[in-house]
């Protein structure tokens, strides 16, 4: 479903991810979120292949991508897991040495990647989103309402699965309807995609794991990061929706500077999904990083 890319299933680990990639120039990989597939990056890709090889992939168990290895353990959907599979994938593509693009859960595992593997990211770019543990630091009172799916699906028994599974178009489409801001931006075509992707019960409990490890695994990799003085070496641009008349119970230029010395960031007039609602800007944004600019 993006123009000019080529599908590929790619074996990592007893595992395949699914990617479609194209174009030629320094390699920069795409990650999405949630409740998405690579087809987020639908119009970005197109503009950035271009001038760059992209590489969209689905994160595991999204899409068309398999479940992580040991799939009943929350640790296997760690962002230090993804982000080394990422790194995998990559490689197994021919690129030692890249730039990591991700949105929403898709920026987690860049954001892991780029401090893991300082000497492979070559630049990193994180869109709607911050760090796990300033993320749960953060919440509190009624900020919570807006961030309910955090909590319910990282619950440690199988309630989440059975709950989803009873009406799952319902809840994934509560997000892409609730969460998009400019009209349009995701098609009928394109949410029957996601909402089809996402409501298997292989999906479904993957992307349980996925924030069962945020909130058990992850959290503790971004602090003891922290506790350490660990910071981006690389450049860095965040990008996040204008919050309008909603405050935020935390500041996201703050959040990333704490993170990164070499950040530059943009707000833009939308809702969450960035990519597909802004693209234009978006893309210009990521050209910017990948210049220098």
């Amino acid at each position: 479903m993006i123009p000019g890319l080529v599908e590929r299933m790619v074996p990592v680990d007893g595992a395949s991810v699914h990617v479609v990639h194209g174009g030629a120039g320094h390699p920069v990989l795409l990650l999405h979120g949630f409740p998405q597939t690579h087809i987020a990056w639908r119009h970005v890709a197109t503009s950035l292949a271009d001038d760059f090889h992209v590489v969209c992939a689905d994160l595991p168990g999204y899409g068309a991508s398999s479940p992580s290895p040991g799939n009943d353990d929350p640790a296997a959907y760690a962002k230090r897991a993804t982000a080394a599979t990422m790194v995998a994938v990559m490689r197994e593509l021919g690129h030692e040495r890249f730039s990591v693009v991700g949105h929403d859960r898709g920026a987690l595992v860049a954001f892991r990647a780029a401090l893991d593997h300082p000497d492979v990211i070559e630049h990193l770019a994180v869109l709607d989103v911050i760090p796990t543990a300033d993320n749960w630091a953060a919440l509190h009172g009624a900020g919570g309402v807006f961030a309910f799916h955090l909590y319910l699906l990282a619950q440690p028994s199988d309630l989440p699965e059975r709950m989803i599974t009873a009406d799952p178009d319902a809840f994934f489409g509560h997000f892409l309807d609730t969460w998009t801001g400019v009209p349009g931006a995701i098609p009928a075509d394109i949410r029957a995609a996601y909402l089809a992707a996402a409501g298997t019960p292989r999906s479904i409990h993957a992307i349980c794991q996925d924030y069962r490890a945020s909130a058990f695994v992850d959290a503790g990799h971004d602090q003891a990061d922290r506790d350490a003085g660990r910071t981006l070496t690389m450049p860095v641009l965040a990008m996040w929706q204008d919050p309008g008349d909603l405050v935020l119970p935390f500041d996201p230029r703050q959040v990333w500077a704490s993170w990164a010395p070499d950040l530059r960031t943009r707000v833009l007039p939308c809702g969450h999904f960035l990519p597909e609602e802004r693209p234009a800007e978006v893309t210009a944004a990521i050209r910017d990083l990948l210049a220098g600019r």
